[in-house]
Protein backbone atom coordinates (compact mmCIF):
# COMPACT_ATOMS: atom_id res chain seq x y z
CA UNK A 1 0.00 0.00 0.00
CA UNK A 2 1.39 3.39 -1.03
CA UNK A 3 1.90 5.97 1.72
CA UNK A 4 0.99 9.49 0.59
CA UNK A 5 3.21 12.22 2.04
CA UNK A 6 2.97 16.01 2.12
CA UNK A 7 6.09 18.02 3.04
CA UNK A 8 5.68 21.40 4.74
CA UNK A 9 8.85 23.48 5.27
CA UNK A 10 9.70 27.08 4.45
CA UNK A 11 13.11 26.12 3.01
CA UNK A 12 12.92 24.98 -0.61
CA UNK A 13 16.11 22.93 -0.33
CA UNK A 14 14.70 21.00 2.62
CA UNK A 15 11.47 20.27 0.77
CA UNK A 16 13.37 19.14 -2.32
CA UNK A 17 15.84 17.04 -0.36
CA UNK A 18 13.20 15.27 1.72
CA UNK A 19 11.03 14.88 -1.35
CA UNK A 20 13.76 13.20 -3.40
CA UNK A 21 14.66 10.90 -0.52
CA UNK A 22 11.09 9.78 0.12
CA UNK A 23 10.14 9.51 -3.55
CA UNK A 24 12.98 7.01 -4.03
CA UNK A 25 11.19 4.54 -1.73
CA UNK A 26 8.85 2.08 -3.46
CA UNK A 27 6.09 2.48 -0.84
CA UNK A 28 6.19 6.27 -0.44
CA UNK A 29 4.55 8.84 -2.71
CA UNK A 30 5.18 12.57 -2.24
CA UNK A 31 1.89 14.16 -3.27
CA UNK A 32 2.86 17.77 -2.68
CA UNK A 33 4.69 20.34 -0.61
CA UNK A 34 4.02 23.64 1.15
CA UNK A 35 6.17 26.63 2.08
CA UNK A 36 4.12 27.77 5.08
CA UNK A 37 1.53 26.50 7.52
CA UNK A 38 -1.46 27.94 5.70
CA UNK A 39 -0.40 26.24 2.48
CA UNK A 40 0.13 23.00 4.41
CA UNK A 41 -3.44 23.02 5.70
CA UNK A 42 -4.87 23.85 2.27
CA UNK A 43 -2.74 21.24 0.50
CA UNK A 44 -3.57 18.56 3.07
CA UNK A 45 -7.28 19.18 2.64
CA UNK A 46 -6.95 19.01 -1.14
CA UNK A 47 -4.48 16.14 -1.51
CA UNK A 48 -5.57 13.94 1.42
CA UNK A 49 -2.10 12.68 2.47
CA UNK A 50 -1.54 9.89 4.97
CA UNK A 51 1.37 11.73 6.61
CA UNK A 52 2.28 15.42 6.79
CA UNK A 53 5.91 16.29 7.55
CA UNK A 54 5.41 19.59 9.38
CA UNK A 55 8.18 22.04 10.15
CA UNK A 56 7.60 24.16 13.25
CA UNK A 57 8.98 27.55 12.28
CA UNK A 58 7.16 28.67 9.15
CA UNK A 59 5.71 32.02 8.00
CA UNK A 60 2.00 32.92 7.78
CA UNK A 61 1.03 30.03 10.07
CA UNK A 62 3.56 28.12 12.15
CA UNK A 63 3.62 24.33 12.32
CA UNK A 64 1.91 24.20 15.69
CA UNK A 65 -1.05 26.34 14.58
CA UNK A 66 -1.23 24.46 11.29
CA UNK A 67 -1.32 21.11 13.10
CA UNK A 68 -4.08 22.31 15.41
CA UNK A 69 -6.09 23.71 12.49
CA UNK A 70 -5.61 20.64 10.32
CA UNK A 71 -6.41 18.01 12.93
CA UNK A 72 -9.27 19.96 14.42
CA UNK A 73 -11.55 19.30 11.48
CA UNK A 74 -10.33 15.95 10.17
CA UNK A 75 -11.35 12.33 10.82
CA UNK A 76 -9.55 10.80 13.77
CA UNK A 77 -7.26 8.62 11.70
CA UNK A 78 -5.94 10.96 8.97
CA UNK A 79 -3.68 12.63 8.34
CA UNK A 80 -0.86 11.82 10.73
CA UNK A 81 1.39 14.76 11.48
CA UNK A 82 5.11 14.21 11.98
CA UNK A 83 6.73 17.32 13.41
CA UNK A 84 10.21 18.31 12.24
CA UNK A 85 11.92 19.87 15.22
CA UNK A 86 15.23 20.99 16.68
CA UNK A 87 16.62 20.89 20.20
CA UNK A 88 15.52 24.41 21.08
CA UNK A 89 11.78 23.91 20.54
CA UNK A 90 10.75 22.19 23.76
CA UNK A 91 7.64 24.34 24.25
CA UNK A 92 6.45 23.42 20.77
CA UNK A 93 6.96 19.73 21.49
CA UNK A 94 4.44 19.71 24.32
CA UNK A 95 1.88 21.91 22.57
CA UNK A 96 2.10 20.00 19.29
CA UNK A 97 1.47 16.73 21.12
CA UNK A 98 -1.63 18.26 22.65
CA UNK A 99 -2.67 19.42 19.19
CA UNK A 100 -2.59 15.82 17.99
CA UNK A 101 0.84 15.38 16.38
CA UNK A 102 1.82 11.73 16.16
CA UNK A 103 5.54 12.17 16.55
CA UNK A 104 8.71 14.17 16.26
CA UNK A 105 11.84 13.89 14.20
CA UNK A 106 14.96 15.95 14.62
CA UNK A 107 15.78 17.77 11.37
CA UNK A 108 19.36 16.51 11.41
CA UNK A 109 18.32 12.86 11.77
CA UNK A 110 19.81 10.32 9.34
CA UNK A 111 17.91 9.65 6.13
CA UNK A 112 17.00 6.14 7.26
CA UNK A 113 15.35 7.58 10.39
CA UNK A 114 13.16 9.86 8.29
CA UNK A 115 11.98 6.99 6.10
CA UNK A 116 11.34 4.81 9.15
CA UNK A 117 9.47 7.63 10.92
CA UNK A 118 7.07 8.16 8.01
CA UNK A 119 6.27 4.45 7.88
CA UNK A 120 5.78 4.17 11.64
CA UNK A 121 3.45 7.17 11.80
CA UNK A 122 1.51 6.06 8.73
CA UNK A 123 0.91 2.69 10.41
CA UNK A 124 -0.85 4.47 13.27
CA UNK A 125 1.96 4.36 15.81
CA UNK A 126 3.56 7.31 17.54
CA UNK A 127 7.19 8.19 17.13
CA UNK A 128 8.99 10.09 19.86
CA UNK A 129 12.76 10.29 19.55
CA UNK A 130 14.40 9.49 22.92
CA UNK A 131 16.00 12.94 23.04
CA UNK A 132 12.65 14.61 22.48
CA UNK A 133 10.93 12.39 25.06
CA UNK A 134 13.57 13.24 27.67
CA UNK A 135 13.11 16.94 27.02
CA UNK A 136 9.34 16.58 27.24
CA UNK A 137 9.67 14.87 30.62
CA UNK A 138 12.14 17.51 31.79
CA UNK A 139 9.66 20.20 30.79
CA UNK A 140 7.02 18.64 33.04
CA UNK A 141 9.54 18.33 35.87
CA UNK A 142 10.34 22.05 35.65
CA UNK A 143 6.71 23.06 36.09
CA UNK A 144 5.42 24.01 39.55
CA UNK A 145 3.85 20.94 41.15
CA UNK A 146 0.11 21.00 41.35
CA UNK A 147 -2.59 18.49 42.09
CA UNK A 148 -4.30 17.38 38.92
CA UNK A 149 -7.65 15.61 39.10
CA UNK A 150 -7.64 12.37 37.16
CA UNK A 151 -10.25 12.22 34.41
CA UNK A 152 -13.09 9.78 34.92
CA UNK A 153 -11.93 7.92 31.83
CA UNK A 154 -8.88 6.57 33.68
CA UNK A 155 -11.23 4.66 35.98
CA UNK A 156 -12.28 2.58 32.97
CA UNK A 157 -8.78 1.12 32.66
CA UNK A 158 -7.98 -2.23 34.24
CA UNK A 159 -5.01 -2.40 36.63
CA UNK A 160 -2.90 -3.99 33.88
CA UNK A 161 -3.92 -1.33 31.34
CA UNK A 162 -3.01 1.38 33.86
CA UNK A 163 0.38 -0.27 34.30
CA UNK A 164 0.90 -0.37 30.53
CA UNK A 165 -0.05 3.31 30.25
CA UNK A 166 2.56 4.20 32.87
CA UNK A 167 5.21 2.33 30.90
CA UNK A 168 4.15 4.01 27.65
CA UNK A 169 4.58 7.39 29.36
CA UNK A 170 8.09 6.39 30.37
CA UNK A 171 8.94 5.98 26.69
CA UNK A 172 8.99 2.18 26.63
CA UNK A 173 8.41 0.33 23.36
CA UNK A 174 5.97 -2.58 23.07
CA UNK A 175 8.89 -5.02 23.18
CA UNK A 176 10.28 -3.39 26.32
CA UNK A 177 6.86 -3.39 27.99
CA UNK A 178 6.42 -7.06 27.10
CA UNK A 179 9.77 -7.90 28.69
CA UNK A 180 8.95 -5.85 31.80
CA UNK A 181 5.58 -7.54 32.31
CA UNK A 182 6.69 -10.96 31.06
CA UNK A 183 3.94 -11.21 28.45
CA UNK A 184 3.84 -11.58 24.67
CA UNK A 185 4.36 -8.45 22.58
CA UNK A 186 0.99 -9.08 20.89
CA UNK A 187 -0.63 -8.94 24.34
CA UNK A 188 0.92 -5.52 24.88
CA UNK A 189 -0.39 -4.35 21.50
CA UNK A 190 -3.86 -5.46 22.54
CA UNK A 191 -3.59 -3.54 25.82
CA UNK A 192 -2.38 -0.42 24.01
CA UNK A 193 -5.27 -0.60 21.56
CA UNK A 194 -7.79 -0.88 24.39
CA UNK A 195 -6.19 2.01 26.27
CA UNK A 196 -6.38 4.30 23.25
CA UNK A 197 -9.98 3.28 22.57
CA UNK A 198 -11.14 3.76 26.17
CA UNK A 199 -9.42 7.14 26.52
CA UNK A 200 -10.38 8.22 22.98
CA UNK A 201 -6.79 9.01 22.05
CA UNK A 202 -5.25 9.07 18.58
CA UNK A 203 -2.01 7.33 19.49
CA UNK A 204 0.77 6.78 22.02
CA UNK A 205 1.92 10.40 21.81
CA UNK A 206 -1.37 11.63 23.22
CA UNK A 207 -1.25 8.85 25.80
CA UNK A 208 2.08 10.21 27.07
CA UNK A 209 0.61 13.70 27.46
CA UNK A 210 -2.49 12.40 29.24
CA UNK A 211 -0.45 10.31 31.68
CA UNK A 212 1.60 13.32 32.77
CA UNK A 213 -1.23 15.87 32.70
CA UNK A 214 -3.43 13.74 34.94
CA UNK A 215 -0.64 12.96 37.39
CA UNK A 216 -0.80 9.23 36.63
CA UNK A 217 2.93 9.47 36.05
CA UNK A 218 5.19 12.03 37.67
CA UNK A 219 8.14 13.52 35.83
CA UNK A 220 11.26 11.64 36.78
CA UNK A 221 9.58 8.27 37.25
Amino acid sequence: MMIRVLIADDQAMVRQGFGALLAAQPDLLVVGDAADGAQAVAQARRLDPDVVLMDVRMPVLDGLAATRKLLGDRPADRPRVLILTTFDLDDYVYEALRAGASGFLLKDAPAADLIHAVRVVAAGDALLAPTVTRRLIAEFAARPHRQRPRPTALAALTPRETEVLRLIAQGRSNAEIAAELVVAEQTVKTHVGRILAKLQLRDRAQAVVLAYETGLVAAGE
